[in-house]
């Protein structure tokens, strides 16, 4: 079993940044990619950034990628979102979820955290 919880969310102003946090328990977290997905009001939950188990790949969704850095500690069982030049259209629920598959559906994530609000004012 792996446990999920996500921090760092808040209000910003267009432009700034948010630095997400997301800590894990269990063992079997450094075995597992882990993901960062998104849910705007009124919209489906979409993909943002995904992370392997080492930490060697990563991938971004085209609407992030240059301005959002995915990065994990498996030391200290946490994964980061570095979000930069932040748009209202970045404005979300941000959940992390993990393993096994981990890949851009969410259906190949089996732990998902409760999510951190991001709200960007324009």
């Amino acid at each position: 079993q792996v446990q999920l919880v996500e921090s760092g969310g808040g209000l910003v102003q267009a432009g700034g940044s948010l630095r997400l946090s997301c800590a894990a328990s269990g063992r079997t977290f450094t075995n597992y990619p882990v993901g960062w997905f998104r849910q705007a009001p009124g919209k489906e939950r979409e993909f943002v950034a995904r992370i392997s188990g080492s930490g060697g790949s990563t991938y971004y969704a085209n609407p992030v990628k240059g301005r959002f850095t995915i990065s994990r500690d498996n030391a200290k069982k946490t994964v980061d979102l570095q979000m930069n030049s932040l748009k209202s259209e970045d404005t979300a629920l941000y959940y992390c979820a993990a393993g096994p598959y981990g890949l851009e559906n969410a259906s190949t994530y089996a732990y998902w955290g409760q999510g951190t609000q991001v709200t960007v004012s324009s």
